[in-house]
């Protein structure tokens, strides 16, 4: 209990969002060598992925992890007070790479969006696409086994 209240503050301080957790998932699982997540569902019925490693994560890290986790993102999260966060430190890349260049479209930083550094990160998921939430095992032969079973998928309205 006091852990998810530690996570519901680091949450609410690096991200701004009150993530009332109403029931863990997975709660700090390796996923790979240095990086631990929590899956877990808010009181709004929102299921949130947090990941946090003690190495540097990319943004291209972070996905690869939830996709290889069987897990379906629909938002990932800026830290709290920068809204274009990823697409600051994106163009940003880019200029460095291609100083001469002055029109930059999104379609030309995609790449270097995923150089963003993303540690901690929160991450809104849409669905877990198997129905089994996988955990990294560097004894296993595929590198990941099944942490727990659970079925969700979210409905989007308008």
């Amino acid at each position: 209990m006091y852990e998810e209240l530690a996570l519901e503050r680091s949450i609410k301080d690096k991200f701004g969002i009150d993530a009332d957790i109403r029931q863990a998932i997975v709660f700090k699982v390796p996923v790979s060598h240095t990086a631990e997540a929590t899956l877990f569902l808010t009181s709004k019925k929102q299921l949130y992925l947090y990941i946090c490693g003690e190495s540097k994560l990319l943004l291209g890290d972070v996905k690869k992890i939830v996709a290889r986790m069987g897990l379906k993102a629909d938002t990932y999260l800026p830290p709290k007070g920068r809204p274009h966060y990823f697409t600051e430190v994106g163009s940003a890349k880019f200029r460095d790479v291609f100083p001469g260049r002055s029109h930059i479209t999104d379609d030309d930083i995609v790449f270097y969006k995923t150089l963003s550094p993303y540690n901690p990160a929160l991450i809104l998921i849409s669905e877990v696409t198997s129905g089994v939430v996988h955990q990294f095992d560097a004894d296993s032969t595929s590198g990941w086994r099944a942490a727990a079973k659970f079925a969700y998928r979210r409905i989007k309205t308008s």
